[in-house]
């Protein structure tokens, strides 16, 4: 008798997701993003989230929640209801390097979410304001060494990617600097414009506009080649052999969501990366679609976060 009520509960349960991935999504559902409006992980999830509206007949809005560099935003998520209608837009550091970054989270990374897809990826620049005098990377490198300690830089945040792709500069060209976190790379941006700050490593996709503008001098590019969006800023690479560092954006949703949910998104956000409309939005800001599955996705963060953890721990980056 009891086998029988395990198979039928079995069996009930099965439907019941069934119906659920069938008639979901049948009311709104958010993206949290967590950082602050004008960043590359926000514009990737208004980007996305237009498609998906289009897709779904139902509304899809970006929710951002920024703070403690994407702490904040990923708890939250982490603990919503496990339903499909919270999902979560991250940015590489915080799944791959914050449980290492900082030594108490109120939130685990490998328990409390669940890949879905890797939407996109792209370099980020080392930018100036217009009337600093470096013109180049290797002329900050040379002002930096001149003045140990007296250069500042910007970044979304401390761990955050914008902050980490500095941290590899930082190291690679032997430079003492100040670091300022924000809460995100768009107030970054907003202050380095203003003069607050001498450079930051944005994304390209958030900086992009201020440097077409010349609002901002690009110096570099953190691709190992030179971007096609702006071929006349090298890679940092030309100077610092070998330098490379690549940020990404991707979905996530609170652990114990339906797997047949979670293989919805999945495959609607995969078929709206595949549009020529959106591959050229996110070509053009110099973000590269991506739409890798669950599984694959998953085990690029696994194997990325064990690439962070050297490098925190050797860089002795922890945060109290």
């Amino acid at each position: 008798m009891r086998f029988a009520r395990s198979i039928a509960l079995t069996v009930a349960a099965f439907f019941a997701f069934a119906a659920h991935a069938q008639t979901y999504p049948s009311k709104p559902v958010r993206i949290i993003v967590p950082f602050s409006p004008g960043g590359a992980t926000d514009i990737v999830t208004r980007i996305l989230a237009q498609k998906l509206t289009e897709a779904w007949g139902q509304q899809v809005v970006a929710d951002n929640r920024a703070g403690a560099s994407g702490n904040i935003g990923a708890e939250l998520a982490a603990k919503a209801p496990p339903d499909g209608y919270t999902l979560f837009m991250t940015s590489g550091s915080i799944v791959a390097a914050n449980q290492h970054m900082f030594r108490k989270l109120n939130w685990n990374p490998e328990k409390d979410l669940v890949a879905i897809t890797n939407v996109a990826s792209g370099p980020q620049i080392v930018a100036v304001h217009p009337s600093f005098p470096a013109k180049n990377v290797k002329d900050l490198i040379a002002v930096a060494k001149a003045k140990p300690g007296a250069i500042t830089f910007g970044s979304a945040g401390v761990g955050t990617q914008t902050h980490l792709a500095a941290e590899n500069f930082i190291h690679t060209s032997g430079i003492n600097v100040i670091h300022v976190p924000y809460k995100g790379e768009g107030p970054a941006i907003v202050d380095l414009v203003a003069g607050q700050i001498i450079f930051v490593t944005p994304n390209l996709s958030a900086a992009i506009g201020f440097v077409q503008q010349g609002r901002l001098r690009a110096l570099g590019v953190t691709s190992r080649k030179r971007s096609s969006q702006l071929p006349d800023v090298p890679a940092i690479a030309e100077t610092l052999p070998g330098f490379e560092n690549l940020g990404w954006f991707g979905l996530m949703a609170p652990a114990g969501t339906p797997a047949t949910v979670i293989e919805k998104v999945y495959r609607d956000t995969a078929k709206a990366l595949e549009g020529a409309d959106l591959r050229k939005r996110f070509e053009d800001i110099g973000m590269g679609p991506v739409g890798n599955p669950p599984a694959e996705f998953a085990k690029a963060i696994r194997e990325e976060s064990v690439r962070w953890a050297k490098i925190i721990r050797e860089r002795k980056l922890e945060v109290n």
